[in-house]
This record gives structure tokens, sequence and C-alpha cells, in this order.
């Protein structure tokens, strides 16, 4: 042993490094227990035990964690209907924040926009309409002659305003949606998912909140004709903010939902409901279910303290460990108080460590819940300690099986 430590204190730092005498002591992690905290988990992508639904395909899902609560063919394709105006106004809100258009800018009526069948803002032929308008002929009144007259004010025709929407997709993570043309109207060459469709939903909410207020308005009047939303979450004081309807008879009656209370938010996706009544009253009880039977708990805010962590040959002798972002998980409300959490890294930590490396993870259980986690991040720089330091550590580990 005296050998051993005459050898050690003779030798320089950087003959330590060589050698590897300054990285964490084999087998010191493995020998301590790993942190442990209080804490919670997520459930599973399809909670065992959920609520059945009349819709023929549905998706709820939380907004903030992506926590799906209820899947039925969420990824089968579905004519989405008026649904797929949300795309249609996603590209219109593009161009607006980019500065491409202003929303009192006039668009021209053509008579192929005026004869268009379905739902109908009712333009004038020959006349010209504002974006602004337009936009809300769209939202409110899921007038497909609205639509028409968007697609070829802006891009010069509906087919070229549909490539802008089907590149779009791409470019936003729709897996499986293609678009034929800007309103909806039944084609075998216009599909999406009910993922997509609460995808697209959430990104036009993070995307543009300067204009998704239009998917809250409950009315609105062009040329003496006043038509109300047909969302009904609208009309029944849950939480909703929007956001489209859909039929056909091919569809039946759909719905892409959004409602928010306090600070949680969830998206609802409903199709192939058999009537209006059934649509109004599937969805009001889906968005209740959700709300009672999950919640989320933001275990850390970023930045917050997690635990010290030990440093191996570092100036300091512990790190504070962190979360780089809010750290926010969904479950069912009856897990909540078996809930725990486990931070998790090798100990020590050898130095240098730089602010914002990840060191570990933290790691939510719950019983008959899917586990869910984090990167455990160093909250602060900790430098190498200088190199007398160094030997003097090396030196009492190895005779002392000690770090000090």
């Amino acid at each position: 042993m005296r050998t051993v430590l005459r050898v050690v204190a003779c030798l320089g730092a950087a003959t330590l490094l060589a050698a590897g005498l300054a990285a964490p002591p084999a087998g010191a992690a493995a020998g301590k227990p790993k942190s442990k905290a209080a804490a919670v988990a997520e459930p599973p992508a399809n909670p065992s035990g959920g609520i059945e639904t009349q819709a023929k395909h549905a998706l709820i899902l939380e907004a903030e964690t992506g926590v799906v609560l209820l899947d039925k063919g969420a990824d089968e394709r579905i004519p989405p209907a008026s649904m797929s105006k949300i795309m249609t106004a996603y590209i219109v809100f593009g161009m607006l924040k980019e500065g491409r258009a202003k929303l009192t800018d006039q668009l021209p009526v053509s008579e192929r926009a005026w004869r268009l069948q379905g739902s109908k803002m009712f333009v004038p032929i020959g006349g010209s309409i504002s974006i602004g308008d337009l936009l809300k002929g769209v939202i409110i009144q899921s007038g497909n002659d609205a639509c028409l007259v968007l697609a070829e004010g802006l891009a010069g025709s509906e087919e070229a305003f549909v490539e802008l929407m089907n590149q779009k997709a791409k470019e936003i993570g729709l897996k499986d949606s293609h678009f034929a043309d800007v309103s909806g109207l039944p084609n075998p060459d216009h599909w999406m998912t009910a993922r997509d469709l609460a995808t697209l939903a959430i990104r036009t909410i993070e995307d543009f909140p300067e204009y998704y207020h239009y998917y809250s308005e409950v009315d609105y009047e062009f040329n003496n004709i006043k038509q109300g939303n047909r969302n009904p979450l609208l009309y029944k004081n849950v939480g909703a903010d929007g956001l489209k309807t859909g039929h056909t008879e091919e569809a039946g009656f759909s719905l892409t939902a959004s409602v928010k209370r306090d600070n949680r938010r969830i998206i609802l996706v409903a199709n192939g409901l058999p009537t209006m009544k059934a649509r109004a009253q599937e969805s009001e009880r889906l968005i209740a279910w959700a709300f009672r039977e999950f919640n989320d708990y933001r275990l850390f805010a970023a930045g917050d303290k997690v635990d010290d962590g030990e440093v191996w040959l570092g100036a300091e002798l512990k790190v504070p460990l962190s979360v780089d972002k809010d750290f926010v998980v969904t479950l069912p409300r009856k897990a909540r108080k078996d809930m725990k959490v486990t931070v998790e890294y090798d100990r020590p930590i050898p130095a240098p460590i730089q602010k914002g490396d990840t060191v570990g993870k933290v790691v939510m259980t719950a019983p008959d819940v899917a586990s869910v986690e984090a990167p455990l991040i160093a909250a602060a720089s900790v430098e190498r300690m200088n190199p007398w330091g160094r030997v003097a550590t090396l030196a009492g580990y190895l005779v002392w099986g000690q770090r000090h």
C-alpha cells in the first residue's frame, strides 16, 4: 500500500490522466445507491379501460404532453370533409404572417367560386372580399366558396393552392394526409387521419396565436346573411375555443375541437357520427371524461433543482442537477398517490462539467402506467480540481477507499 502511495505521489497530472486514474474509480457508481425523490408518471398511449365511443374514429390527446387518452382508429384514413379547411386557413395564416398578404387585401370572386355547391358564405359574383372576411367565411360559416376565392386570389388557382397544402402537410409532420381540393368536398384522393387532424390543430394554435381567435367566434354576418359557428362545444361553456366541424354523406358528422381549462388543453377528433345531435352530445361527453379522469402534473419547472450530484475530482464536491424544460406528465388521477420518481446517474460525475451537460435521467413510474423520463442536466459548471488536489484525492482513494 505504501508503494502504491509513493508511486501515485510522484506522478504528474498528465501521467495520471494518461493512465486513466483521473476517471471515476471503477465500480464507484455501482457501489452506491442511486438518488431518489418523489414524483409521477405518464399513462400508456392507450390506457386500458378507456371510454367507448360511437364515433367510427376518435382521438383525444393532451396538447402539452402529447399523451393519447383515447385512440380509436386514429391512423386510419378518413374523408375529413370540412375539417380539411383547417389546412386551408393554415396556409392563409402563413401568408399573412410572412407579409405576403394582408387581412385588408381584396380578392376577386370568380363565377366558379360563386357557383360552388355545399356550405356557402354566399359570395357575390364579380365582387371582391377582404381576406379577413373570407377567413371568417371559411372558419365560422364553413364556406366552400370562400375557400375557393382565397385559393384563386392567393395562389392563382385551386390546384396551385392545393400543392401548397400538400407541401405544408409534410413540413409540419402530417404522416398520412393528402389534399385534392381546398374545401373538403368528396374526392377519393382527399384524405386525412384523426392523428394528423390533431397535429394540425396543435400547430394552428401554436404557430398562429394572432389568428386563432377566428375559431372561437360563434357567428358571422356577410351579405346580410348571418350564420352560426357549427362547432357545438362553443355553446356548451366547457372551455372550447375551436376548431372545425365536418359533414358529408360518406364521412358522417365529425369534429376537431380544442378545449382549454386553466393551463390544460385537450384536443379531440371524432369522426363518423350518425347525426348532428350525436356529434354535439358525444363530443361533450368525451371532453368531460378526459378532464375528469386524467390530469397534468408539473413535476419540475425548467431550472428547478432536482438533486445534488457528487463530483469526482472537481473544484466543487457537488453539482446541482436540473431539467432543461418544464417536466409535465399526464396520468389517471387515481394513479397520483402511487407515483414516484427516480433520479438516475452514474456517481460520481467526473469533472470538468459544463452547465447544460446531460448527466443522467429522471424516471417516473406508477402501477399499471408506462414510465416516462426526462434528461437530467448539470445546472452549473464545475472545473477540474487542481493537479495537487487530484493527486491527494487519488491517493486517499487508493489508500483508504475514500475520496477525502
